[in-house]
C-alpha cells in the first residue's frame, strides 16, 4: 500500500506546476635510541603551527579526519584552486568530513589571512565543513552558486537545481536574512538554509523532509514552508520558555537525499541522512558551546524514519522531536531516543495515508511508544480564543499557515509542548476507540496530497 500511496503523491506533486601561517599534521615522534622505542602520538585537535613543509592537493585528496584539516592549512592558493574542483576532496568534504569538534578548533586558530584565503579559494570545502561559523559558510556557499550559476558549460539539470536554490534565498523586505549553510551541487544535489540567526537564536529548529522532495523540485517550497514556521514561532515570543540567547531559527535542511519510487521500500537512504543529520546538528552544538540552544526536529513522512534513526543512535540530541505523518521505525519505545523526556509529539492527519501505518516498524503514535499524539482537530486556540486553526488534511498539509497543527509545532519548538492539546493514543488495531490510521486509498482525495497552495 505504500508503493501506492506513493505513487499517488508523486502523481499529484507533478500536477504543480597558505603560505601564511601553515599547519603542522598530528606530530609522530620518537624517543632517542635506547633499549626500547616509546612512540608519542599527539592526539590534540589539529590546529596552525609554523611549518616550512609545503602540501599539494593530491596530499588532501587522500586525506582524512584531523590530517585533512591539517593539509588543507598547508596549501598555497594555486593548490587550493585544484583542490576546490577535486572530486575526491569534496567528496570527503561532503560525505566523511572531520569532526566538527575538530573543525570548530582548527577554524579558531586560524589567522585572518588564512580564513580569507582558505574562503575565496576553496568555497566548496569551507561552505560545507560542519564547525565553520555560518556566515562564513553563507559566504562561501553563494559564492560557489554565484560562480556556478554563471558558467555556462554546467548543463540544463545544474542550471535548474542552482536556480531553485537561489530562488530560496530570496526574502521579503523586513524579513530574516536566509543563510545557505550548505551546497552540495554533485548529482541531484542537497541544500540546507536557515531562516534567523544560528549563531544566537534561542530556539534552532531543523526541519527534516520525506519522500519525493529534491533540491531541483522543491528547495523553493520546502524553505517557504521553514518560512511559515518561523513567523509562527514568532508570534509565540511572548509565551516562549526561557533559553539561551535570543529569537528563533529555522532550518530548511534537504541535506539528504529523500526516497523516490525506485527506492522507497528501502531504508539505505534514511540511514545516509540519519548520519548527515547528526553531523549537522553536531556542528550546531560546537559553535554553540557554553550557550546552547534549544534543538528542535520537526520530521516529516520518510524523514522521521531518519530523524528517529538518528536521535536513537546515541550520537545526537534534541530537546524535542515531533514527527509528522510517520511510516514508522524499528524505534520501539520513546526511550530509545535521546530528546527531553515527555517531548516526543506525533501529528497524524486526517486521510493521511502514510501517518500510523507502521510501514517501517512501531508507530510511534502507537499506545506502547510513549509519545504525545497531537489532537489536530483544529478550532480555537485554548490561550488565545481569537485564534482559529483549521484541521490539516491529508499527508503533506501539516505545515501550511492556519493549521491547528503549524501552530502545535510552533509551540513545541519554543519549549511550550505544555500548550498543546493531546489525542487519545492508539492501541493496536485501535483498540482503545482511535480508529486505526492506515493507508485506505479510497479516503484520499488528490488535492489532499498537495505540498502547498
Amino acid at each position: 500500500m505504500l508503493l501506492i500511496a506513493a505513487a499517488l503523491l508523486t502523481a499529484s506533486m507533478h500536477s504543480l506546476g597558505v603560505v601564511e601561517a601553515p599547519v603542522a599534521p598530528a606530530v609522530h615522534s620518537v624517543a632517542a635510541p635506547t633499549s626500547s622505542v616509546t612512540l608519542v602520538v599527539d592526539t590534540s585537535p589539529a590546529r596552525p603551527v609554523m611549518t616550512g613543509v609545503q602540501m599539494t592537493a593530491e596530499d588532501l585528496a587522500v586525506a582524512h579526519g584531523r590530517t585533512f584539516l591539517v593539509d588543507l592549512s598547508r596549501l598555497d592558493r594555486s593548490a587550493l584552486t585544484r583542490a576546490e574542483t577535486d572530486r575526491r576532496v569534496l567528496a570527503t568534504t561532503q560525505d566523511d568530513p572531520p569532526s566538527a569538534a575538530d573543525v570548530t578548533t582548527w577554524w579558531a586558530g586560524l589567522g585572518v589571512d588564512e580564513r580569507r584565503l582558505l574562503e575565496s579559494a576553496a568555497p566548496s570545502v569551507v561552505g560545507n565543513l560542519e564547525g565553520v561559523p555560518y556566515d562564513v559558510r553563507d559566504r562561501a556557499n553563494r559564492s560557489v552558486l554565484a560562480a556556478d550559476l554563471a558558467d555556462p558549460s554546467i548543463g540544463a539539470a545544474r542550471t535548474a537545481m542552482l536556480g531553485q536554490v537561489q530562488q530560496s534565498l530570496v526574502h521579503d523586505p523586513g524579513a530574516p536574512r536566509r543563510n545557505l549553510i550548505t551546497l552540495d551541487t554533485r548529482g541531484s544535489g542537497r541544500a540546507a538554509i536557515a531562516i534567523g540567526d544560528l549563531a544566537t537564536a534561542a530556539d534552532v529548529t531543523v526541519v527534516v523532509p520525506g519522500m519525493f522532495f529534491t533540491v531541483t523540485g522543491q528547495m523553493t517550497d520546502f524553505t517557504n514552508t521553514a518560512n511559515d514556521l518561523y513567523s509562527e514561532q514568532a508570534t509565540l515570543a511572548g509565551v516562549a520558555a526561557p533559553g539561551s540567547g535570543s529569537g528563533v531559527a529555522v532550518v530548511a535542511w534537504m541535506g539528504y537525499r529523500t526516497p523516490d519510487l525506485s527506492n522507497i521500500l528501502s531504508l539505505g537512504l534514511a540511514k545516509t541522512g540519519a548520519e548527515r543529520l547528526e553531523r549537522a546538528v553536531d556542528g550546531l552544538r560546537q559553535l554553540r558551546d557554553g550557550e546552547q540552544p534549544r534543538v528542535n526536529i520537526v520530521a516529516h513522512s520518510y524523514g522521521s524514519t531518519t530523524a528517529l534513526m538518528a536521535l536513537s543512535s546515541g550520537r545526537m540530541s534534541a530537546d524535542t522531536l515531533t514527527v509528522l505523518g510517520s511510516p514508522g521505525s524499528d524505534v520501539q519505545t520513546s526511550s530509545e531516543l535521546s530528546v527531553g523526556a515527555g517531548q516526543v509529539f506525533v501529528g497524524d492527519a486526517h486521510s493521511d495515508p502514510i501517518a500510523g501505518s507502521g510501514y517501517f516498524g512501531t508507530d510511534p503514535g502507537s499506545s506502547t511508544f510513549g509519545s504525545t499524539v497531537l489532537d489536530l482537530a483544529g478550532g480555537a486556540d485554548a490561550e488565545d480564543a481569537g485564534d482559529v486553526f483549521r484541521r490539516p488534511v491529508g499527508h503533506n498539509d501539516y505545515l501550511k499557515p492556519g493549521t491547528a497543527s503549524l501552530h502545535d509545532v510552533a509551540l513545541i519548538a519554543v519549549g511550550r509542548g505544555d500548550l498543546v492539546r493531546e489525542e487519545l493514543r492508539r492501541g493496536e488495531g485501535g483498540k482503545d476507540g482511535v480508529p486505526q490510521t492506515s493507508p485506505d486509498m479510497y479516503l484520499v482525495r488528490p488535492q489532499d496530497l498537495h505540498p502547498r497552495d
